[in-house]
């Protein structure tokens, strides 16, 4: 299992930002090493990278002025800079909107080029996702369930982490993140769960909005969608920083998806008590914000592939677990492992599947491709 960060007992968000930087301390330099390559596979320089997160730290502060305490933390408790822990925290707007497209990452040019700053500044060299929320009319059981595979760079599994938290109201918070992050997939003590599918948009990193690890742990405040649907409305105001979608599930048993994009949000309700999501936009009112997806993100076979999972009679722990292992597609299965013949830059596989009761407060994860391990319960 991924390493356990419980920072509930520390005083305030700066002191959370610094336990979690000393306890990841080596999972944060993996993480900074990952994204320098990243970036340089599509010509960005860190130093660049570091320079486009800054844009984004005014709206960060906007949102909750305790996130940017504790983005400080982080790099004091890591040893790392603050600039590189803010870009960490932007890497999807600061990733270009050309990223899921079909042409794949190369060190050809000024790519190259940008690898080769990383390397004299004395940095390492070295599509994501499935959703599905279950409504309880549609479950086996009358609970609420929620599922995700979270697909992404294999060797970004090494820096993952359970962080246990809380915010400024004392609600306490358990998130799957990459250490050095505020938050990804979780869950709260109110049985509010949320995840995340990377969605492109034309418009992605053009103007300052809030980032969407930003906007993660911040709606990881809720208690229920209802609450969510409120923070999105005022959260416009500031705008969003890059497309995402972001899957739902509370105890009452409302579920949906929130697709964001700098141009506005929208839900995508529940059919017959379930949604699914893979990475492009399904809201018509964003259709027109798309961006090019490249056939190797396969967002649309994987929609149509849950979806028949979705249309089962009634959903529950087991379906749910089948419905994360399905490798019906081969490379570009709702389960996936990698493809060697691709370049490392979009090796993606399934680097952890997650299954939560928001009900029992309950979640299980697979720390590894889910058909290769055992779903074990987060304590």
């Amino acid at each position: 299992m991924f390493p356990l960060l419980d920072v509930t007992e520390q005083p305030d968000a700066r002191a959370r930002g610094v336990a979690h930087g000393l306890s990841a301390r080596t999972q944060v330099a993996h993480s900074i090493a990952t994204y320098a390559r990243l970036f340089a596979a599509c010509g960005i320089t860190w130093v660049e990278a570091a320079q486009r997160a800054q844009r984004y730290l005014p709206v960060i502060a906007a949102l909750d002025p305790a996130l940017v305490d504790e983005l400080h933390g982080i790099a004091e408790g890591s040893g790392q800079s603050f600039d590189a822990i803010l870009a960490l925290n932007c890497r999807t707007e600061i990733l270009p909107s050309s990223y899921l497209d079909n042409a794949s990452p190369d060190l050809a040019g000024h790519a190259r080029a940008a690898q080769a700053a990383n390397r004299a500044a004395g940095l390492q060299d070295w599509s994501e996702c499935t959703a599905m929320c279950v409504a309880p009319e549609a479950s086996a059981d009358g609970q609420t369930w929620f599922a995700q595979n979270w697909d992404w760079i294999g060797r970004q599994r090494a820096a993952l982490v359970i962080l246990k938290t809380v915010d400024a109201a004392s609600r306490r918070i358990t998130t799957l993140t990459e250490a050095g992050m505020l938050a990804k997939i979780g869950l709260n003590d109110a049985g509010f769960a949320l995840g995340l599918n990377i969605v492109r948009s034309t418009t992605d990193g053009e103007r300052p909005g809030v980032p969407v690890h930003a906007l993660l742990r911040h709606l990881l405040s809720c208690a229920t969608l209802a609450e969510v649907r409120v923070r999105l409305q005022a959260i416009a105001a500031l705008g969003f920083g890059a497309a995402s979608n972001i899957p739902c599930a509370d105890a009452s048993g409302d579920i949906a998806c929130f697709e964001v994009a700098p141009a506005g949000w929208a839900e995508l309700k529940p059919t017959r008590g379930t949604v699914v999501h893979t990475n492009h936009f399904v809201c018509e009112a964003l259709l027109p914000q798309q961006a090019p997806v490249g056939t190797a993100v396969s967002s649309a076979p994987r929609l149509a592939t849950a979806a028949s999972h979705a249309a089962q009679a009634r959903i529950g722990m087991p379906e749910l677990q089948a419905f994360l292992r399905d490798e019906s597609d081969g490379y570009l299965s709702i389960c996936r492992s990698p493809n060697p013949d691709w370049p490392i830059e979009s090796r993606m596989e399934s680097v952890a599947g997650i299954v939560i009761n928001p009900r029992t407060r309950q979640m299980w994860i697979a720390p590894d491709v889910p058909s290769r391990v055992a779903f074990v319960e987060v304590r």
